[in-house]
């Protein structure tokens, strides 16, 4: 397997970031704080992905620390690489885990990363096996003596399990320091405690479920806000009513009504007063009242002068005759002068009704012409008044109902308000309660932790001595078997490493490490520092050989892994790497060591500068 290229979408104080790689030795050279350490980073987790932990840790892990700077591209990017004659994309998301595809470019389709593929693309190689072979730096001890340490730990291990990441000695003293911590914490009043607080937690809950604390706050707010919204528009149409109301007041009382028994009273007047104008035009539109009188005169004047002829003419004097002809001429005298006298006063009723009629008419139709068709226009005249007023009064009841309604929900309002305060009361009530609830619940919860701890604890204990008990009879029949491949491979590779000085190493059943010359057996305490540093770099390698099984093997990354070779290591280890590994190598350095031996021992190799 080996790297093409890759491209930083975001990862660190990269962005928008493209690197190449090609066969054989590749060099990325870069200063101190360039991003070599975030480029190694992404390549590993580009391969094995990586996620956020939780917790205190989340602030120191991985993701944060290589969270983007700027955020613009995303925090992630794609890796290229080449397996088993096919050409893959790696592309994750690091903000989401599960955003992971591989796209196989050969054959132009989406693969799914299952375990069974992603254990044969990654050559058999987990991170853990793949930070602690492949994956190479210095040794990171200080001390000659801590190196020495250092490489018996990493003997063990892998002569134990097959694995770096697992340190026998440590792991055997780290259980006995785990059965005095478990012993510690175990906490017999626990459990006692553990009940008590259940039996308050139970009576607060059936406290909190009772009826008064049914929260009905949205509920009142509601119907307040519905009432005032009512009382709004009640308020609105008692507005209207009362101005609807004065106008027809105002209409009512230019025209003098006060109600509609007023209106009744002044039509049914304007109606007799048109019958007394009708009566009186009647009998002075009569002939015969009109003849009268002067019919009743002449007669009374013919017959006075009869009697007054019948009078002179007589010879005895005054007659009886002449008598009864004057008291004739009297009588038909006096009723002329009836009749003249009552068709005057017909006349006078007549002018006095027709004047009164011209008042009420022009008042109400604003013409006074007296008619048939005047009264009836009057008459529709008064009906509109009535209807006025009816409506006046109508309008009026309907004002009084309003009113009367507006001060119902004046009072539902009220009291709605009053249920508002005694739920906010109830409320706060509710969540002291609910707050004491979440205690009493977070100790529940804390005690369960610690029962379970309690129960757990003797189970640790004889897990503890079953792991230590098996801790010792694997590192007896592993060291038989893969040990034995582990040094041997060592051996053969520390040969061409150390430039032949040393051909070889063993280990003894006391992790005791020595070092095979031509002439003598040199142990591991007396070689120096950039020895030793080889001696760790053919441990990994040998590792690295045994443990991908696959004909394919992952590219070696050395991050800074020769710091502390000289000038003479550090050209024996690259001739060495350059003709013994096949596959390709990245090598992350801050020297321009590197470059400058590979160019004068005339070694091919790709140098990217970052």
């Amino acid at each position: 397997m080996k790297l093409l290229d890759l491209h930083i979408n975001g990862f660190g104080k990269f962005h928008d970031c493209s690197i190449r790689f090609e066969d054989g030795l590749n060099v990325i050279y870069g200063k101190n704080e360039a991003g070599k350490s975030t480029l190694h980073t992404f390549i590993r987790a580009m391969l094995f992905g990586m996620e956020r932990q939780r917790g205190r840790a989340a602030r120191t892990d991985q993701f944060s620390r290589y969270k983007p700077w700027d955020l613009k591209g995303g925090y992630g990017g794609r890796l290229r690489l080449e397996s088993g004659g096919h050409v893959y994309r790696l592309q994750r998301d690091f903000q989401n885990p599960r955003d992971f595809t591989i796209v196989d470019e050969t054959e132009g389709r989406q693969t799914e990363p299952t375990r069974a593929f992603m254990d044969r693309l990654l050559c058999g190689l987990n991170e853990t096996s793949y930070v602690n072979t492949i994956s190479i730096g210095q040794l990171k001890s200080a001390t000659d003596s801590g190196m020495v340490t250092e490489l018996k730990n990493y003997i063990a291990n892998m002569n134990t399990t097959g694995n770096m990441a697992l340190n026998i000695t440590k792991a055997s003293a780290f259980l006995k320091a785990q059965r005095k911590e478990l012993e510690r914490q175990q906490t017999p009043e626990a459990a006692r405690t553990y009940t008590t607080v259940l039996g308050d937690i139970r009576n607060l809950e059936r406290e909190i479920s009772a009826p008064e604390y049914e929260n009905h706050l949205t509920e009142f707010q509601e119907k307040k806000a519905q009432a005032k919204a009512q009382l709004d528009t009640l308020q609105k149409e008692k507005e209207d009513l009362l101005q609807k109301i004065a106008r027809g007041r105002q209409v009512l009382e230019s025209s003098q009504f006060t109600d509609e028994n007023s209106i009744e009273a002044y039509e049914a007047h304007g109606n007799a007063v048109y019958a007394d104008y009708t009566h009186a035009k009647n009998l002075c539109e009569k002939a015969s009242r009109k003849a009268a009188p002067p019919l009743f005169l002449a007669l009374g004047i013919l017959l006075a002068a009869g009697g007054a002829a019948l009078m002179f003419s007589s010879q005895s004097g005054f007659r009886l005759p002449s008598l009864l002809l004057f008291l004739a001429a009297l009588l038909s005298v006096g009723g002329g002068i009836y009749f003249l006298a009552r068709n005057n006063g017909n006349r006078k009723d007549l002018d006095y009704s027709k004047k009164l009629l011209q008042e009420i008419l022009s008042r109400h139709l604003g013409d006074e012409t007296v008619s048939s068709e005047a009264m009836n226009a009057f008459s529709q005249r008064m009906a509109e008044f009535k209807r006025l007023s009816r409506a006046v009064l109508s309008s009026q009841e309907t004002a009084a109902n309003l009113e009367k309604q507006m001060e119902e929900i004046s009072i539902r309002q009220s009291d709605f308000g009053a249920e508002i305060e005694k739920q906010l009361k109830s409320q706060w009530e509710l969540e002291k309660k609910l707050e004491h609830l979440a205690a009493l619940k977070t100790q529940a919860e804390g005690l369960k932790e610690i029962i379970r701890e309690n129960d757990r604890i003797s189970q640790e204990l004889a897990a503890i001595d079953l792991a230590q008990d098996t801790m010792t009879e694997l590192s007896t029949s592993i060291r038989d078997s893969f040990g034995l491949y582990l040094n041997k491979e060592a051996s053969d590779l520390i040969n061409g490493i150390t430039g032949g000085i040393y051909n070889s190493m063993s280990v003894d059943e006391n992790l005791n490490v020595f070092m095979n010359t031509k002439t003598k057996l040199v142990p591991m305490e007396q070689v120096s520092s950039g020895t030793m540093d080889q001696i760790y770099l053919a441990l990994r390698l040998a590792a690295a050989r045994l443990i991908q099984s696959g004909p394919e093997k992952m590219p070696l990354i050395f991050d800074d892994s020769f710091v502390l070779y000289d000038d003479e290591r550090l050209r024996s280890a690259l001739k060495w790497l350059a003709s013994a590994v096949d596959g390709q190598i990245i090598m992350f350095t801050c020297h321009q060591r590197e470059a400058q031996v590979l160019t004068a021992a005339q070694i091919p190799f790709h140098l990217i500068e970052i």
